[in-house]
């Protein structure tokens, strides 16, 4: 087992083959929750919340926060707006089409970086009804024309993943000459496997030379996102970009604080995201887009440091025995809880933490009583209820007076 004060994972994820193959470099993150987020069916979130969630992303390290989409929606551009005036650490980034008007817009706002996207594949040329020199042509004017205007730009290449390597090879390439400084290798609608990515991205990085800085930005169709950003780092990407909770359209986007945890904790790669902020960042972000999260959602869920089986919290006082990282990591807290599959331990632990006393005598049968209520209320005890029930048991085997 590999561990250190905080991190207890396999020894084989050190082996030289494994770890060799990772740089040594600080992978950065691009947050996208602004505005891929916030394409969450359902969601709206309004320009002051955008703005408290950027505060957020501020504290947790993100390097940069893509800000919106101000040409097509006006709320963002005041999101935009407010944002700059909040003195946030992190860079601002837009987000453009191809479109000399979208551009426009930024310019207007003073936005001084900009994602600028065009459709690759065939597939997404055909749906717009666009060829391949057309969208050629609007990628090289639309970079240009950023350029001019001192906005540094990254390209966008739609549905890269699907798109001919040639032709991927060409727009990026041209977008590069036309002015942009970074390429993002986006895989739209989750369509790749970790490995095909790796190799697209090892494709892409050959392609662009060693000093243009590579994104990836995937989705989670296959419930591959975390592997996925994983692979785009093995194969050169030093940016990936996702969102908080994994929100976006479909299955969501790369959970980008979920890949830091991977990317930390099993490759021992440097990640410029503070963890012990995600689980509080998590809960901003979910209160404002209105949304639920699985209680065992890696890294975030309220069930992770919780223990309810006996098997398990005879272990509780040996952290590494039954979790892969240290609860202190995530700022997160441990806790024993009751209910159908406790043990005689749960109770020991419970009663303790509670500052409860019982007897050894008393010990099987308020076990019994907890079992029993947690299956009439379907659910857990609460500490209410359980000292009820302890108080009951201590009661009943008092000495009579």
């Amino acid at each position: 087992m590999t561990t250190n004060s905080k991190v207890w994972v396999s020894e084989l994820n050190a082996r030289p083959e494994i770890r060799s193959a990772f740089p040594k470099t600080t992978v950065r993150f691009y947050d996208t929750t602004l505005r891929d987020g916030e394409q969450t069916v359902g969601v709206v979130l309004s320009p002051h919340q955008k703005l408290e969630i950027a505060h957020a992303l501020d504290e947790l390290g993100v390097s940069r926060i893509e800000a919106g989409f101000p040409r097509v929606s006006p709320e963002d551009g005041e999101a935009i707006q407010l944002m700059q005036k909040a003195g946030i650490k992190a860079e601002l980034w837009g987000f453009s089409r191809a479109v000399k008007a979208d551009v426009d817009e930024l310019v207007r706002l003073g936005l001084r970086a900009s994602v600028i996207e065009a459709p690759t594949s065939d597939i997404k040329l055909k749906a717009y009804g666009i060829s391949r020199d057309e969208v050629l042509k609007r990628v090289t004017d639309a970079v240009s024309a950023a350029k001019q205007a001192g906005i540094t730009v990254a390209f966008f290449a739609v549905d890269g993943t699907r798109t001919d390597l040639e032709f991927l090879k060409k727009i990026c390439l041209e977008a590069l000459r036309a002015g942009a400084a970074e390429i993002v290798v986006v895989d739209t609608i989750g369509a790749c496997g970790p490995e095909a990515i790796e190799f697209l991205v090892r494709q892409v990085r050959g392609w662009v030379g060693a000093d243009v800085p590579l994104h990836f930005h995937g989705h989670n169709d296959f419930g591959m996102g975390t592997a996925g950003a994983v692979a785009a780092v093995r194969g050169g990407a030093s940016w990936i970009q996702g969102t908080i909770n994994g929100m976006g359209e479909r299955a969501g986007n790369v959970d980008i604080c979920e890949a830091a945890l991977a990317l930390k904790c099993l490759y021992d790669v440097p990640v410029a995201l503070n963890l012990a902020k995600v689980r509080e960042v998590s809960e901003v972000v979910r209160k404002a887009a209105g949304y639920t999260l699985e209680a065992w959602k890696p890294l975030v869920g309220e069930n992770l440091f919780m223990r309810e089986s006996g098997a398990v919290a005879s272990q509780f006082h040996i952290p590494e025995a039954i979790e892969p990282y240290s609860s202190e990591l995530v700022n997160a807290r441990r806790s024993i809880v009751l209910g159908k599959k406790s043990g005689l331990d749960s109770v020991d632990l419970k009663a303790k933490e509670l500052g409860l006393s019982i007897t050894p005598e008393q010990r099987v049968a308020i076990l019994a009583a907890v079992k029993k209520r947690a299956i009439a209320k379907s659910g857990l005890l609460t500490d209410d209820e359980f000292r009820e029930i302890v108080q009951s048991h201590s009661a009943a085997t008092s000495p009579a007076r």
